[in-house]
């Protein structure tokens, strides 16, 4: 609808009395979707017109509507202060379903060629199974970073492993004390779990745990050979069970780099913070004073000299600017590590890096399972192998009633499994602090992952029957199949706006906003059984171009789309 916007804002311009002080771009940005499709496809609102033109804004609708043409409007009519546009049927079909059949990348474009976005998401600590609360930065990340391919930027996707701090001392500790190499090959992650929370149990009884368990920390960082190894083998442990929660999400990274890659390039950015005068001493630790930023200050270094989040931070930021040189360098974590990268993103700026404002946070909401929040500590966890099992199951089983001989069926289950629970989680805005109940991601009915997948291998066997694309004969128009491709048409529009936004769930409701448009199409118009030939092949290049959008559209929001279900 973007190419449709632009024409019309043209015409508008064209009708305005001269020297009206507003441009063609502004216009696109005024003009709106008509809640009541009987009202219209497109509306003007003229009441920001009315000073400058010093008229009423039906006044001002009415004069814009009598001058007013377009070969894409069939009509235009005042309602208030609108002008309210009727699309043609005709032009929509000539001129944007050919666009869409014509350009297999329809919705893209090429806004970042020659840019680097450094995109740093998923990033779980290291020791601890994935769970339902680590999707969001998982699939927000991988998202964001299938969107900005799809306009052209190079992107470098980061899983910045946590695999440094004070919990590996707890952790080395508690293996020390309870745990065998026999016991973690044969329990894996679990078993480095179960310790864990042990470690944490028996700390409140023994406070004296967390001050052994902080000195093997430092011991790791001054680089004793026996942590380092344990290190070692505790983080193999956790990458093979990641990369099977991965391959499950079809996702995959360009860097593993974690927190202990950045230890030799902490005391460079430190020093840096000691010649500019910016690091404090505070009871003994090394801080950088925020207060005149209404900010709290941020520490660099504890008493004992040990690095913490921001000091590692820093350093993975200069390192990553020096080596990719990034347009954006993108961070997919939690709302509530919003004013740590507050606080550190402000130092950086006060090091004088000249690209401090390319840091970019991209917050999302808490998760809870039945509204109790998720702490490996306290052993309160859903974990997402579990969820994904549930899910595949549940598909399998309705598969094997209605679809027994399908084949690759463990494999379409699978993808539609997996592809429910991320749908169920991406259809809520980023931001919103979701309760997460497995019930309610297993429903697939009515708007759902499933319903979606459904569609897309719904058009790929009609596609399949008529055994050609079809194309455009200019046979007549339903409202149906008007709806479909202006529906279709919006696709460039809602990546933009997603991409502005840095928003999922915008392509997760437009692509039920195009399954909908597509099921009262499939519903009401006969398609290979209409009786033109014309009107055959149109529906057909309708369906065929459906599919190619409804694919794309979730493949960006990280679903798998197989042809037969």
């Amino acid at each position: 609808m973007l190419t449709i916007k632009n024409q019309i804002a043209g015409a508008i311009l064209q009708a305005l009395p001269e020297g009206t002080d507003l441009a063609a771009d502004a216009i696109v940005e005024m003009l709106e979707y008509p809640p009541d499709l009987n009202m219209g496809d497109l509306a003007f609102p003229c009441f920001k017109l009315s000073r400058a033109l010093r008229k009423a804004p039906p006044a001002i609708a009415a004069m814009i509507g009598e001058k007013f043409t377009c070969p894409a409007v069939e009509s235009a009519s005042v309602a208030g202060g609108y002008l309210n546009f009727k699309l043609s049927k005709e032009h929509l079909v000539n001129d944007r379903l050919s666009a869409v059949l014509a350009d297999p990348n329809f919705g893209g474009s090429d806004m970042g060629k020659g840019k680097m976005v450094v995109l740093d998401y998923s990033s779980p600590n290291i020791c601890k199974p994935f769970h339902i609360g680590h999707l969001g930065t998982t699939v927000i990340g991988h998202s964001l970073k299938k969107l900005h391919e799809f306009v052209g930027y190079s992107c470098y996707g980061i899983n910045y492993l946590g695999d440094w701090g004070t919990q590996f001392g707890k952790l080395i500790t508690a293996y020390r004390l309870w745990g065998s190499e026999e016991e973690v090959t044969k329990g894996g992650i679990d078993y480095l779990v179960d310790i864990y929370v042990r470690f944490h149990r028996e700390a409140e009884e023994d406070p004296t745990l967390n001050d052994r368990a902080r000195e093997e920390f430092h011991k790791l960082e001054l680089g004793d050979e026996e942590n380092l190894a344990l290190w070692r083998r505790f983080k193999e442990i956790s990458l093979e069970e990641y990369e099977r929660t991965y391959k499950q999400l079809d996702i995959t990274f360009d860097s593993y780099l974690g927190e202990s890659f950045y230890t030799d390039k902490m005391p460079a950015e430190v020093q840096k913070l000691r010649d500019k005068e910016l690091l404090k001493i505070d009871d003994g630790a090394s801080i950088v004073d925020l207060s005149e930023y209404n900010l709290p200050p941020c520490l660099i270094l504890k008493r004992d000299g040990s690095t913490l989040y921001p000091t590692r931070d820093i350093a993975a930021a200069v390192y990553r600017k020096e080596t990719y040189d990034f347009e954006k360098c993108i961070y997919v974590t939690s709302a509530q590590q919003s004013l740590h990268f507050a606080q550190w993103f402000k130092v950086v700026e006060m090091m004088q890096y000249p690209w401090y404002d390319q840091l970019v946070h991209i917050p999302y909401g808490t998760i809870s399972v039945a509204g109790v929040k998720l702490s490996t500590r306290h052993g309160n966890m859903l974990l997402l192998r579990d969820v994904f099992a549930a899910a595949i199951e549940k598909v399998d089983s309705i598969m094997e009633e209605k679809n027994p001989d399908l084949k690759d069926r463990a494999e379409t289950a699978e993808a539609v499994g997996v592809g429910a629970v991320v749908f169920h989680y991406l259809s809520s805005t980023r931001t919103k602090d979701i309760s997460f109940i497995l019930e309610d991601a297993l429903s697939f009915e009515g708007n759902s992952g499933p319903y979606a997948q459904y569609t897309y291998a719904r058009c790929c066997s009609i596609l399949e029957k008529a055994g050609s694309a079809g194309k455009i004969t200019g046979a007549a128009i339903t409202d149906e199949e008007k709806e479909l491709v202006k529906t279709l048409s919006q696709f460039p529009e809602r990546v933009n706006l997603a991409l502005r936004e840095y928003e999922p769930s915008v392509i997760t409701r437009y692509v039920l906003d195009l399954c909908a448009a597509f099921n009262r199409f499939y519903h009401n118009c006969q398609i290979l059984n209409a009786k033109e030939e014309d009107v055959v092949s149109q529906r057909v290049a309708m369906v065929s171009a459906t599919r190619q959008v409804l694919g794309k559209a979730l493949e960006l929001i990280c679903l798998r789309h197989p042809e037969k279900i």
